[in-house]
């Protein structure tokens, strides 16, 4: 019963956010909207921010499913473009309040996830410290996560598939490259 409502609550505060900046929202309109009290919102959430974090964590981290292989990495990140896509007015809202740094919080805890992923399988068997390992994780993750943002600050006009063929371009063999191919102390 947790799960239902947390989700019927994350789906109200979304419902919300399409019509309402973030910071004209209370919690007062978050339950009235869900058909709770405050007090199931507080059983839950400690606030507006943590079920915000809740709804990135829970549904950023989901959407890659298994797209995480070097093979599939694209795919992943794709997905990626493609819930903030449908979920465009939320972000956009979110990307311009003060809770924006629950959106980037989860936008780096996904796609570290999906670097680390990639980075682990093309290391398998091979002598790479977790140092180097670790900066090539940390690299890629920043890079991703900014054009995420700047796709995002952009309004999240430009075409992903486009944004992806054209990352694909750019760092096509140099993960490889960069685990493999020049030593750190």
């Amino acid at each position: 019963m947790s799960d239902i409502t947390k989700q019927a609550l994350a789906q109200s505060l979304k419902n919300l956010m399409i019509t309402t900046p973030l910071a004209k929202i209370t919690v007062n309109n978050i339950v009235k909207v869900c058909n709770v009290n405050r007090r199931t919102f507080y059983y839950h959430f400690q606030d507006m921010y943590a079920l915000l974090e809740w709804i990135f964590k829970n549904e950023v981290s989901n959407v890659m499913e298994e797209n995480k292989t070097y093979k599939t990495w694209q795919e992943g990140f794709l997905r990626i473009f493609h819930y903030l896509s449908a979920n465009r007015k939320m972000v956009l809202n979110t990307y311009n309040s003060i809770g924006r740094d629950k959106l980037e919080t989860h936008l780096y805890s996904a796609v570290y996830s999906l670097v680390l992923n990639v980075v682990d399988e093309i290391t398998l068997g091979k002598e790479v410290s977790e140092k180097r390992k670790e900066f090539v994780v940390n690299f890629y993750k920043v890079a991703l996560v900014g054009l995420l943002l700047e796709w995002i600050r952009k309004d999240m006009i430009d075409n992903p598939e486009q944004i992806i063929e054209n990352l694909n371009k750019i760092i096509s063999g140099d993960t490889h490259k960069a685990l493999l191919g020049f030593k750190m102390p």
